[in-house]
This record gives structure tokens, sequence and C-alpha cells, in this order.
């Protein structure tokens, strides 16, 4: 097979009779299918038993498949439990957060910490690893899909206690230390006192309303810990059969239960499934994109699922209009997929995805407007080539992405909790994105020296050294930006004993005494920025950082909504309220503009660019407008585009259709 764009998707050829999946593989030649999604909910035909393993249909799959040209990514099966697993070990069912063990049902339904669940799925995946691992049609290996869920049973209370163990030595002092637990006399001294925070625990109203953060904090990483394990023994056995095929598993993009920054050093190449509401603006799965990029360093990604027409898990579901899949989709290549996948290949008959979206519809016809646009879009790919292939985003602003503050600030008891972690790095990065900056989305504990920004919202938790290494950016000359409730914590979410904003106050110049939250239909504003602030207005003295902006009413009027501080050759900006979009926009621009970061076309929102730098060194400027109608533009430099042939020289005009892409390779 040539090398391109891998493309295709999920396909359960268990649901189907062999005429039905014949047809279809006529249908995948038509449509330019070459990759294959398969064995992702197929344990209980693979092992209808315990002791019986039945490989016919997969067999069947990747023999076609290899025939015709195509290539597999074979899933190990493991993410829902057959119904004899759980009759046989019934430990196997989840506990949910208020103590209620599961029957079998549903999927994503097993406890991360059963041994039954444990050496059943890796005996699968050693079954399939020893079968499969010199098939002409393997390409890759799928672990499970779409890890999530929490158990609170006992099995994951004692390993709970194990892993505590673990972090915090053989001593309680310094777990004692962590979670401040000589408040509401909560002073464990035997680690058997230790229970998981739940309902029945710590917790009230819910999952977000805990009495002691550093708990529950210790809970959801553990949990991820516990997935993570799962994924791993499936790994080590698949290895064991298969050292050289890459592994991965499908993320969920801002998937809050999971912090995936623990797993990438663990995936061979990341997947995630894209399913953003097709009412939200095109940065929102661009952010995801961008985040799924930035955990294997801003290497490529594979875009594992995207629905080629409507999804089905929503109240209301849309259907993507003409044009809309194409330009999802190269929005997905233009930060860094090197494949672009489906689900679902056909549409299952029957169950809850039955009216999800699918490249063949229950009557198998070619003829749909969906199944043509898919067509097309796989002509475009193929005569793409390999043009995009291994490029990378050389992004000098960074955004820092954290799930420990994300679960921090939405766990805390105060001071608002209307502030929502993913809203406020959206609408940073949005700014950035529509001012025309590349953008790499990084965790607290990357390699800073490449950024001339640093943008880090509601960094909540400061943790190790990060404080030291953005002032260090800012000392070189860069910028760091941040924002209100910020620096409150450290790891285990305890308050640090000096001036807010904790370790970033000597870089912001700033001292925050007071805070005041408010509802939400209730606004402040912030004249210098024309803007209006909500929900979190932390009163702010200058010690050294001067003012920007200022709110404008209230006992705190006239003082600092906005400060600038010079540290070193460089300067930290703090924003200490929610600002509406308007006033994140103007502020991250002028942070751009000092590093003459604003992209050609920050006049035009609705186009949204993308660069990109292949192996070879070639430049690629993806152009993408998320508009209903042309985009009127001007070259700024002479170039190709990739799609059409066409060439432009630099002052020609430049013309998007509606909802249009452009692939410009300079000259």
């Amino acid at each position: 097979m040539s090398r391109k764009i891998r493309y295709g998707g999920d396909y359960n050829p268990e649901q189907w009779p062999q005429h039905i999946r014949d047809e279809d593989h006529r249908l995948f030649t038509r449509a330019g299918i070459d990759t294959l999604t398969v064995g992702v909910f197929s344990w209980s035909l693979t092992q209808p038993a315990e002791d019986t393993y039945d490989f016919t249909v997969l067999d069947r799959v990747l023999d076609r498949a290899a025939a015709e040209g195509r290539q597999v990514c074979l899933a190990t099966g493991t993410a829902a439990l057959p119904p004899w697993l759980a009759k046989k070990h019934p430990e196997v069912n989840r506990t949910d957060f208020e103590g209620r063990r599961h029957r079998y049902g549903q999927r994503h339904n097993f406890c991360p910490s059963s041994p039954a669940y444990r050496r059943l799925s890796t005996a699968l995946a050693a079954r399939l690893a020893e079968r499969y691992a010199e098939h002409p049609a393997l390409l890759a290996w799928h672990i499970n899909n779409e890890y999530g869920g929490v158990c609170y049973c006992e099995i994951c209370a004692e390993a709970f206690r194990d892993w505590l163990r673990d972090k915090y030595g053989d001593t309680l002092d310094a777990l004692n230390d962590a979670w401040w637990t000589t408040f509401w006399s909560h002073r464990y001294t035997d680690w058997s006192e230790i229970e998981p925070p739940s309902a029945l625990t710590e917790h009230w109203r819910g999952p977000d309303h805990t009495a002691f953060q550093g708990i529950t904090l210790d809970y959801f990483r553990f949990t991820t810990d516990a997935l993570l394990g799962c994924f791993l023994a499936e790994k080590e056995v698949i290895r064991a059969h298969d050292p050289h095929t890459p592994v991965t598993t499908n993320f969920m993009g801002m998937f809050r239960p999971l912090d995936y920054h623990r797993w990438a050093p663990h995936l061979d190449f990341a997947s995630w499934d894209s399913y953003p509401p097709l009412d939200a603006p095109p940065t929102r799965p661009a952010l995801a994109h961008d985040l799924m990029r930035g955990l294997k360093d801003g290497a490529p990604f594979w875009l594992m699922e995207q629905t080629p027409s409507t999804t089905a898990c929503r109240d209301v579901n849309p259907l993507r209009r003409p044009g809309e899949l194409r330009l999802a989709t190269f929005q997905a290549v233009a930060h860094g997929a090197d494949a672009a996948l489906y689900f679902q290949l056909r549409a299952s008959r029957g169950a809850c995805e039955k009216y999800h979206g699918a490249v063949i519809g229950h009557a198998g016809r070619d003829d749909t407007r969906v199944f043509r646009e898919v067509a097309a879009l796989g002509a475009e790919l193929a005569a793409l080539g390999d043009a995009t292939l291994g490029a990378r985003t050389p992004a000098r602003t960074a955004l820092l992405f954290d799930w420990d503050s994300w679960w921090a600030l939405e766990i805390s008891d105060g001071p608002s909790r209307l502030v929502k972690y993913q809203d406020v790095v959206h609408a940073y990065y949005r700014a950035a994105r529509e001012a025309g900056a590349d953008v790499d989305v990084v965790p607290q504990t990357a390699d800073l020296t490449s950024y001339d920004v640093v943008l880090a919202p509601v960094l909540h938790l400061v943790k190790g050294d990060l404080a030291e290494r953005l002032e260090a950016v800012a000392a070189r000359g860069g910028t760091v930006l941040t924002t209100f409730l910020s620096g409150r914590g450290d790891e285990h979410d305890r308050a640090f004993l000096t001036d807010v904003p904790g370790p970033l106050a000597p870089l912001t110049g700033i001292r925050i005494d007071e805070w005041d939250s408010r509802p939400p239909e209730f606004t402040q504003p912030v004249p210098e920025l024309g803007s209006q602030a909500r929900l979190v207005f932390e009163i702010v003295r200058l010690r050294g950082a001067e003012p920007v902006a200022t709110y404008g009413t209230d006992f705190y009027a006239g003082t600092p909504a906005v400060t600038r501080n010079a540290f070193g050759d460089g300067e930290a900006w703090y924003v200490a309220t929610a600002l509406d979009q308007p006033g994140v926009d103007e502020v991250v621009r002028r942070v751009l503009a000092r590093h003459d970061l604003l992209g050609p076309y920050a006049d035009h929102p609705g186009v949204e660019t993308a660069t990109r730098i292949t192996p070879d060194g070639t430049r690629l400027l993806f152009l993408l407008n998320h508009t209903p109608e042309p985009a009127h533009l001007t070259a700024r430099t002479t170039a190709t585009d990739l799609l059409t042939g066409k060439r432009t020289e630099e002052g020609d005009p430049l013309t998007l259709d509606p909802l249009g892409t452009v692939i410009l390779r300079t000259a």
C-alpha cells in the first residue's frame, strides 16, 4: 500500500452474515477505505466460554483485508465483558459511587482491580497476539476502547491502600500531612481505616463535593493508574508475541476522569475519538486535537473515530451539513492527524447505536449523500498521498493543560463552583488560535525552552519546579500569562502558606488578599478592555506589576483586573477575573503581538490557519474556512495548493470556498 493518511473506521463483522460482509468489502473499495478497526466489542464471539476460543470471523476479515490491500487495526475486545464472565466471576462487575454492585449490562462495566478481569483480558490479548502477530493485514493493536469509569468495591479499596503505600511510604505520617487529616478528626492510624471517597464516605451532592480534596485527588489518580495497569497488562502479553507492531488505545480528548498525561509514555502513538457538539466553535475540537498531539511531544496522532453524519448519544443529534465532514477531517490533519477513521463503517441494526451515523446505512446503498462525501474525501486523501505524513507544528506558543488542576478546581468548596476548567482553558486557546498563533498543548512537566509565550490559565495547583521554569521563560524574554484561581495549592491541594498566587507571586508581581464570587447573571465592567467580567473577581494589590485594566464598579472599582509585570527581559500577565471572550481576545492579542505571533489572517476570525513542517523541511500552511460564505484573502507568499495543484503568487487574491480548505506548500 502506498503511504498516505489512513482512511477507514470501526467495522463489526460479528454483527453480520457473510453475504453482507461481502457487500461491505465491495463498498469499502468504492469509498477508498484502506483501514479497518476490527474486534472492538467481540469478546463474547471470540471467546464464548472461558476455555473456548473461536477466531473464524476475525480470520476471514483479516485474510480478506490482506487480499484486497487493506490493513487492520486489531482490537483486543476487552472493553465489554461477555455475559459468562460476569456470571462466573461476579466481582468483575463494578461498584458505583453510591456503593451498589452492578449486575451484568452495558459496556465499560468491569472493575479495573479485579484479578479475574486482569487474568482473562490478558489471556484473550495473548491469544490474539499469538495468532495474528505475523498476519500481513495487521497494522496496529487497539487495546480495549475508550477507557473510563470508576469502581468503589472492596478489591479497589485494598488496591487503593496499596497504591497509597507506594506513594507515601510505610508509615501514615506523610499521608496524614498531605490530606490534612487533622481537619474533622480524620487522622489515620492504620491503613485499613482508609476508604475510597464516595457517596458513602467523604462526598455529598455528587462526585464533585468532597470534604477532603486530597483524598479525592488521590482516588482520581489511583483510578487513572488502575485502568492504565489494565492497558499495560494487555500490552505486555502482546509484546511477548509481537515486539514491533505499534500499540495504542483510543482516548476521548478532554475527558476529565483520566489523566492522559500519565498514559502517554506507554503509547506508541496517541489516538482519540472526536465527537464535538456540532454547534461548538471549531476551536473546541482543535484544542482536543492539539492536546492529543502534545501527548507524544508533537508527534502525529490518529483520529480513531468521528461520525460521518450524526451521533446518537445526545438528547438532540444534529446532522453534519454538506462539506462539514471534509472540513472536520482536514482540520484534524492540520493539527497532526495521520489517520482519519470513522465510527461506524456499517450502521448497527439494533441496540443503542443503530441511529449513529455510518458510512454504510441499513439499506447498504452507495448513492446516499453521506457515502458520496466519504468516497470523495477518500479520493482526495489518496491523491494527497504522503504529503502531510509525519509533519510537526512549529509552535512558539504553549498552553499548559493539567488534569490535577482541573480536578482540584472543580472539587473545591469555593470560591465558585461555576468556574469550569475546560471553559477557561478553551477561552485562552481560542483567543490565540483565532489570532493565528499555532499552539502546543502541553503538561506542566513539559520543556518550555522553545516557547516565546506560555499561557497557563486557571493553574490551580503549582507542582514541582514549575514556578521556577515559568520564571525562566520570562527572564529570557518570553511572556507568561496566568489567571484567577492560579497558584492556590500544591500537588495535594493544600493552600500555600504565602500570599496568593503562591509560588507565582514573584513572577506576577502581585498579591491577592480577597476575592469576590457572584452568580452568573452578574457582570462587572472592565472599561479599558471594553469587556465584561463574571463569576470571580480577585482583588489585586500591586507588588511591582502595573495595571492594564481595572474593575469598573463595587468597592473594588479602580483596582486591577489585569496586570503586567516586567520580569528579566520578559513579562508576566495576570488576569484576575473571568473576562468575556472579547476581553480574553484583546489580552491575548497584546501578548502575541509583543512576539510578532499574530497570524497573517488574524482579521478573518472564521478562517483557521495551521502550520506544519514535514520531515523533509517542507512548510505547509492549512487555511480552513469555517463559515458558510466564501473567504476572500490575499496570498502572503507564493505557494501551491496540494489539493488542487493551483499555484498562487504572493499578492494574488486567494478565495476559500464556503467550508473550504487549502493546503499551501510554499515555493
